[in-house]
């Protein structure tokens, strides 16, 4: 549903049905997030993963993007997912179970990182077999930072979902770092360069973890991919 975008569809006139169904979609995502999510447990080899008994969505970025802060935001949980300013304070896939309706998996970050070269291939590789082989994994949610824009590895990245068919959407984070007239550019920028690729969703949604900005409809997006009640 395009009301995933705030700052898009701020502007649009909805007719009275799709606001009830806009309305019903965001209430979706509230009674997913609504009862307590929990930490299931950390993996570091592909065959420790779970039973692929429920649904699963993964956040996916570069280090230090705000995968856990946003985690945390969503949940309503201030230390679900450990949050850190050193990059890559995550090295393992970690599970968090939502309602018994979908698994939510922060993957480690990839990039620059304060930690072993050996270290960062492991967790770099695993990583990449999640993403290639995952059979229950719905969609790879890719954190951009809105200071930064895209990187090379984020386009390396959307490259291997694009060739694996896997379907990725892309969330902005930290844009109330920026100014707004510098997100609806960037907004713009980000559509355009994923219009043509086969596997990007193509709603963007821009966040702030601080702000709450555009968690509602994150949440409404995430719950749409989970078993119905």
């Amino acid at each position: 549903m395009n009301a995933s975008v705030p700052n898009e569809n701020a502007e649009l006139a909805l007719s009275p049905e799709e606001q009830a169904r806009q309305k019903a979609w965001l209430e979706d995502g509230h009674q997913l997030f609504a009862k307590s999510v929990t930490f299931m447990l950390s993996v570091v080899s592909m065959d420790s993963l779970p039973n692929p008994d429920l649904p699963e969505v993964c956040f996916a970025g570069r280090s230090n993007v705000g995968k856990s802060t946003l985690i945390n935001a969503l949940t309503n949980q201030n230390k679900l997912a450990k949050a850190s300013n050193t990059p890559g304070r995550t090295r393992e896939l970690n599970y968090f179970n939502v309602s018994d309706r979908l698994r939510l998996v922060d993957l480690p970050g990839f990039g620059y990182a304060r930690a072993s070269k050996t270290d960062i291939e492991k967790w770099t590789k695993l990583t990449r077999k999640f993403l290639r082989g995952r059979a229950p994994l719905r969609r790879v949610f890719l954190l951009i930072d809105s200071r930064h824009g895209f990187k090379d590895s984020d386009i390396e990245v959307m490259s291997m979902l694009d060739e694996t068919a896997v379907i990725y959407q892309i969330v902005l984070t930290k844009i109330d770092k920026i100014k707004p007239p510098a997100v609806a550019k960037l907004m713009k920028n980000v559509k355009k360069r994923i219009a043509k690729r086969p596997a990007a969703y193509p709603n963007v949604i821009a966040t702030s973890s601080e702000k709450k900005t555009g968690i509602e409809e994150l949440r409404a997006e995430i719950a749409a991919l989970a078993l119905p009640l």
